[in-house]
């Protein structure tokens, strides 16, 4: 066993697909995935490699950013997905920061479900993870916005109102 690692910068997108695969297949809404947010800081990264093959299914999928580790469980409810987070611990035989959310109950999206994670790791693991907002669908957008005028010479008046040419390219 072990789950499919995906990049960082495709986290919200996996998160969109696994509620979309979720609304497709449970017509009741029930609890049809979890995301589980593990530090794994204090170990090294073959504990950690190990500890993913051992553990996790081949339909859950990994996201870290350093080693803030993100886990989707589909069709796994918070119960479930505290197993999962027993078994790691009973792996590095520690105690690891650690929260869950769960969709459609703690968020009926993806930005939902980020910021919903965002302030309760903050609060109760004592962990920023603002770096998330990079995600943000408004973050990402500018992005694509910057990377298109850049490529094109085109100015971006006051951040989010239309672009327009640079004059002095006109002429």
């Amino acid at each position: 066993m072990a789950g499919v690692h995906f990049k960082y910068s495709d986290f919200r997108q996996l998160i969109k697909l696994n509620i979309g695969i979720a609304g497709r297949l449970d017509e009741n809404r029930a609890e049809s995935l979890t995301l589980l947010y593990c530090d794994f800081s204090k170990f090294d990264k073959e504990e950690i490699k190990n500890s993913l093959e051992s553990i996790l299914r081949n339909s859950d999928s990994i996201v870290n950013h350093k080693k803030d580790y993100y886990f989707v469980l589909p069709y796994t409810d918070k119960y479930g997905a505290d197993i999962v987070k027993t078994m790691f611990e009973e792996h590095f035989n520690k105690k690891i920061s650690n929260f869950l959310v769960s969709y459609p109950v703690d968020g009926e999206d993806s930005s939902e479900l980020i910021e919903f994670l965002q302030s309760s790791v903050k609060k109760f693991c004592k962990n920023d993870i603002s770096y998330l907002d990079e995600l943000s669908e408004k973050w990402y957008q500018l992005k694509i916005v910057f990377k298109i005028c850049s490529q094109h010479q085109v100015e971006y008046c006051e951040l989010m109102k239309t672009p327009f040419l640079n004059q002095d390219l006109v002429k």
